[in-house]
């Protein structure tokens, strides 16, 4: 585990304009800077970094953090190799916090573990190159699909051929363990081994960061299966990767939109048609894992699945994955082409122009899941609208308190004939039992990541980061649970921007903030100040816990504090704003008084100091004005 103090060390010594203007190219706007946002399709820069208070916020999207989260989120990296990367750049040595030494040999063996497999299958995929270009009829199969040698190298196809022991010749130690672990080669029952893919078009797989981590095979003659994957290996799941999505990064961010198909060969024509923005499971039905992984690489997904029975099916269990992890800012639609295409197909008969069209007339989420759900019952009889709220029910229940689910729950209302409160009270009762393989949507949209993607144990992580996806944090949860009064937002804005009048705080000034019952928050920034030696915005933040209620509240502190100029004097906006809360307190203590009658003498008494207190304090904020 990284300690903590060192990320705060690192974010001090780090400048993330340097880090940002590495991927963005940003141009002065005030104190600020400026550039097109790199997680959304926009024609005019929202996109703001602040090398004051060390963060960076887009105003169109609303993505936000520090040096480490825009690594994170921009190249796919992990957290440890962000923090890697980073300290590399600045010459800082990443400490370990003391691990036992088991615990230190089990990191460095997957480390080892992911380093081999990746080393085997990279050698795997040169020969699968060199054996492509030897190869005339897979050469000519690859022309009659319309695929040019340009697309070809850029997805990196490649053939195996009938040599049901080619991979011999690449690895000397045809025997090792690892080609078998790693799923290239197959070993039978009585011990003779033969390499899993023969006589198929080749497809790499990659990770987000482009390691290849499996293949895909497509067979070109007679046979089945017709497509054949990697089995899971260490490094590979196919309930976590989409193929292609590493090559369609890029264009995802242009066209402001990922199109999820059903094969590589839809992928790959599609690329060839010029809409690249397109990837596609990998054989298994969409996963969450799936749709965490496809809201990092933007806000809108449109399936485009076959229009027949197996399509649609396919497409509804996609939308049951994606009911847990719905948010109001993200649009999930659906794209049923006839029966008789595919989008390749579709594309060279009607044009890419044709094609687009339709994704734009594609059905959103809710409309397809009140079509299918109507579909399946007889909403003209009282049993199949009933029927059809049974099985609502538990969808619904999966979905996060957003906007989208009670226009949902109103919709469902108006076509089984319920007022939108009978319906609720109908969907308030308890579930007989909670569903299984779904993530729980109380807890938010929490990611999985793949062994490919974690360079080493998953206490590599670190306490500072949260592995949920940061945009989806801020969007599901933009607002904290407790409500924050004007002077306690006012000391948070200070303490944000100036964490270091922390340093300056007297025992009163401490005392002052303890008794005041609605600084819940500012306790606990200074707390978090102490505590990680934070020096600006972004080091804070990043220190936070994203889902807790500080946490949120800063990201909205910090969004308003963008454009703010560095305050001249901050220290005596403190304590002006700290003795206000105090004549706040005072007073609140003199209304006490007055509430218990006043009737003797040392309650008068208190009350007479009170009011002399009071004085003295609107005479010192008063002078200050004038100052």
């Amino acid at each position: 585990m990284i300690p903590d103090s060192f990320i705060q060390d690192l974010l001090a010594r780090v400048d993330v304009a340097d880090v940002v203007g590495r991927y963005v190219q940003l141009k002065k706007g005030g104190i600020n800077l400026l550039g097109l946002c790199p997680f959304h399709n926009e024609k005019s820069p929202s996109f703001t970094v602040s090398p004051t208070k060390q963060f960076y916020h887009c105003f169109g999207c609303g993505a936000h953090g520090s040096a480490i989260t825009f690594l994170i989120e921009h190249t796919g990296a992990s957290f440890p190799e962000a923090v890697r990367t980073l300290a590399s750049t600045v010459g800082m040595a990443v400490p370990e916090e003391s691990r036992s030494p088991g615990q230190k040999a089990a990191s460095s063996r997957r480390r080892e573990e992911i380093s081999q497999h990746t080393q085997v299958l990279d050698l795997a995929q040169k020969h699968y190159l060199a054996q492509l270009r030897d190869s005339p009829a897979a050469i000519r199969y690859l022309k009659e699909r319309g695929l040019t040698g340009l697309v070809a190298k850029e997805f990196g196809l490649g053939w195996a051929s009938a040599d049901r022991q080619a991979l011999s010749k690449v690895f000397p130690r045809y025997d090792d363990p690892l080609l078998v672990e790693s799923g290239l080669v197959i070993e039978s029952e009585d011990g003779r081994r033969y390499d899993r893919f023969r006589e198929r078009v080749m497809f790499p797989i990659r990770n987000v960061k482009g390691e290849i981590v499996g293949f895909g095979g497509r067979i070109i003659g007679k046979g089945e299966p017709k497509y054949l994957n990697s089995p899971e290996t260490p490094v590979f799941s196919k309930g976590n990767e989409l193929y292609g999505l590493y090559e369609a990064r890029s264009a995802i961010r242009s066209e402001g939109c990922v199109i999820v198909v059903e094969g590589y060969m839809d992928v790959v024509g599609l690329a060839q048609l010029g809409v690249r923005n397109a990837v596609a499971t990998l054989g298994t039905a969409t996963t969450p894992v799936h749709i965490q992984k496809l809201l990092r690489a933007s806000d809108k997904i449109i399936f485009s699945f076959d229009g027949d029975g197996a399509g649609r099916r396919a497409a509804w269990r996609a939308l049951q994955a994606s009911l847990p992890l719905l948010r109001d800012d993200i649009s999930i639609r659906f794209l049923f082409l006839p029966a008789e295409h595919d989008p390749d197909s579709y594309i060279r008969k009607f044009g890419e122009e044709a094609f687009r069209a339709c994704l734009a007339e594609s059905d959103a989420l809710s409309t397809f899941f009140l079509n299918e759900l109507s579909a399946r019952h007889s909403i003209e009889e009282l049993e199949g609208r009933s029927a059809l709220v049974h099985e609502a029910k538990p969808l619904l229940a999966q979905i996060p308190a957003i906007a989208l689910k009670v226009q949902l729950q109103n919709e469902l209302a108006r076509l089984v004939q319920f007022t939108p409160e009978e319906l609720g009270q109908l969907l308030a009762q308890e579930l007989p039992h909670k569903l299984s393989g779904l993530p729980d949507p109380s807890r938010g949209a929490t990611a999985v990541t793949s062994s490919a993607e974690v360079s080493g144990n998953a206490s590599d992580h670190g306490a500072s980061y949260s592995a949920s996806n940061p945009r989806a944090e801020r969007s599901a949860r933009t607002v904290s649970r407790r409500a924050v009064a004007p002077l306690a937002r006012r000391l948070l804005r200070l303490l944000l921007t100036h964490p270091e009048l922390v340093d300056q705080m007297g025992e009163q000034q401490v005392e002052i903030l303890a008794r005041s019952p609605h600084l819940d928050m500012v306790r606990d920034l200074i707390v978090l100040i102490q505590a990680t030696g934070a020096r600006h915005v972004g080091a804070l933040i990043q220190a936070a816990d994203p889902g807790a209620d500080l946490g949120i509240l800063l990201v909205s502190v910090a969004e308003d504090l963008m454009a703010q100029e560095p305050l001249p004097n901050p220290q005596s906006e403190w304590e002006d704003a700290v003795r206000r809360i105090e004549m706040d307190g005072l007073k609140a203590e003199q209304q006490a008084l007055i509430g218990q009658g006043l009737n003797n003498l040392q309650a008068q008494q208190k009350y007479q100091e009170l009011s002399q207190r009071i004085t003295r304090l609107m005479r010192v904020i008063e002078s200050n004005k004038s100052t």
